[in-house]
């Protein structure tokens, strides 16, 4: 089953912001991703994330794209097979998780 994805406006315009090269590959993994975004303890792709220097991000996922160096955020929404994408970033040090746990407490997720 495929799950439907949905961005924030924020992750939205992460994605707008990154090369159409680095956008292409952020899809890419995405619609790979979007075939099985469950966390790996359940046969799928993601990889949980739970508390990251001192950053509580139980229940969000990633996705890391080595070679671009980029972190994907995600949310999955099991009431409706959806994944929510939270933050898409270039990896420096840990901003990627910083900006996601801000915008869940923004958003309440």
């Amino acid at each position: 089953m495929t799950w439907s994805v949905r961005f924030l406006p924020e992750a939205d315009k992460d994605l707008d912001n990154l090369s159409r090269t680095q956008q292409a590959v952020v899809r890419k993994a995405i619609d790979k991703v979007k075939q099985n975004p469950l966390p790996q303890s359940e046969g799928g792709y993601g990889k949980p994330l739970g508390h990251k220097r001192g950053l509580n991000l139980t229940n969000l996922l990633k996705i890391k794209i080595l070679k671009e160096g980029i972190r994907i955020v995600y949310k999955l929404i099991r009431t409706e097979t959806q994944m929510q994408v939270i933050v898409v970033g270039i990896r420096k040090d840990e901003e990627a998780y910083e900006i996601a746990n801000d915008r869940r407490k923004h958003h309440n997720l």
